[in-house]
């Protein structure tokens, strides 16, 4: 089981402001699979484990079709991250486990 595994409560803090996602990760080696679950809607995601950072991908449609590029490590019950937002530049995220 590695440090990612569990429920956590994700802060995006985007142009547009603060965007609130819930995601259940669960690891399996180098690798992870979780849902998410936002305002924006649910979603199946899965990325790739390196040490104690997450790194995946996701499209939204709303309020535009993109794809979100993300980055976060794990240090016990906290998340620290960045979000590519395609051409809207960067945003920082923070999390805790619920």
């Amino acid at each position: 089981m590695s440090e990612a595994d569990g429920n956590w409560k994700i802060t995006i803090n985007t142009p547009m402001g603060a965007q609130e996602v819930t995601a259940s990760i669960t690891t399996s080696g180098d690798t992870f699979n979780g849902k998410t679950t936002s305002p924006m809607g649910d979603s199946d995601v899965s990325g790739t484990v390196s040490g104690d950072t997450l790194t995946w991908k996701t499209s939204i449609t709303q309020p535009m079709p993109m794809t979100l590029e993300f980055v976060a490590t794990v240090s016990g019950d906290a998340m620290t991250g960045n979000v590519k937002l395609g051409m809207f530049g960067n945003a920082p995220l923070s999390g805790v486990r619920i």
